[in-house]
């Protein structure tokens, strides 16, 4: 199994990454090589060991109480990485709670590098997570601020099917997903009117794709297909043709 260090940044605004900046060039090679290492076998159980050793499938990075993020190859809004959930337990630090096996979270924005700091407050080229404060308590005592942690992929529990939230107007459609079960991650997805055929989106952002049409006034369906099974997926008629921009929509239909 290989092992990775990585640590967390600070919580700030999604800043936009310049080709030309040498720094940042290097984090998304960076990055692009952590994918490779980091898409580990998504069906994993729990073994404990002895004390300071490894659970199966488990690497070693850090994590910091902030709103969770994972740097990951193309970030969670660069790349696919939004949706993928991961088991994260406390390592090797005074502040970890010793009776919690794990807490589970999804990632679900990119944390963008801090500079001014080196890599172990959570710049590249350490993986690391940034955590909301009440996932964070679950594993360590807030006031640590920053801690080992052994984490792994694991498959994405959900209740229920995907959720489409509806963003843009009469002649652009952009739709956030939500809820995604098994990998979480959508690699491409299109979208049927009632008086269309099937429409590819193009990828906006994390688990947002978008469509230049005119879909107004047609229920719309949608095919999905995951970035980490290549399972696709139709979830028919989700919307109705009276839908509108602001309003979420359920569907029946989830990944494995």
């Amino acid at each position: 199994m290989s092992r990775m260090v990585g640590v967390i940044g600070p919580n700030r605004k999604t800043i936009v990454l310049v080709a030309k900046h040498q720094r940042l060039r290097a984090a998304i090679r960076s990055s692009l090589s952590m994918v490779i290492s980091m898409v580990e076998s998504l069906m994993v159980s729990w073994m404990p060991r002895a004390s300071h050793s490894l659970p199966k499938n488990f690497s070693i990075c850090m994590t910091q109480a902030a709103q969770f993020v994972l740097v990951k190859g193309g970030a969670c809004g660069y790349g696919y990485a939004c949706g993928t959930c991961y088991q994260i337990k406390c390592y090797g630090a005074s502040a970890c709670f010793r009776n919690v096996k794990f807490t589970t979270v999804t990632a679900t924005n990119l944390c963008p590098p801090n500079w001014s700091k080196d890599s172990n407050a959570g710049n590249p080229p350490r993986t690391h997570f940034d955590m909301a404060k009440p996932a964070f308590m679950k594993i360590a005592q807030w006031k640590a601020g920053i801690v080992p942690i052994m984490y792994r992929r694991v498959p994405c529990m959900r209740s229920g099917g995907l959720r489409f939230s509806f963003q843009g107007n009469g002649y652009w459609l952009l739709v956030y997903v939500m809820n995604a079960a098994g990998g979480g991650d959508i690699a491409s997805m299109w979208v049927k009117g009632t008086r269309s055929g099937w429409i590819k989106m193009s990828h906006n952002w994390g688990a947002s794709y978008q469509a230049f049409a005119t879909l107004k006034g047609q229920a719309l369906s949608f095919r999905l297909t995951s970035y980490t099974s290549k399972e696709t997926i139709f979830a028919w008629n989700v919307a109705t043709s009276n839908w509108n921009v602001g309003l979420t929509y359920k569907s029946n239909s989830n990944f494995h």
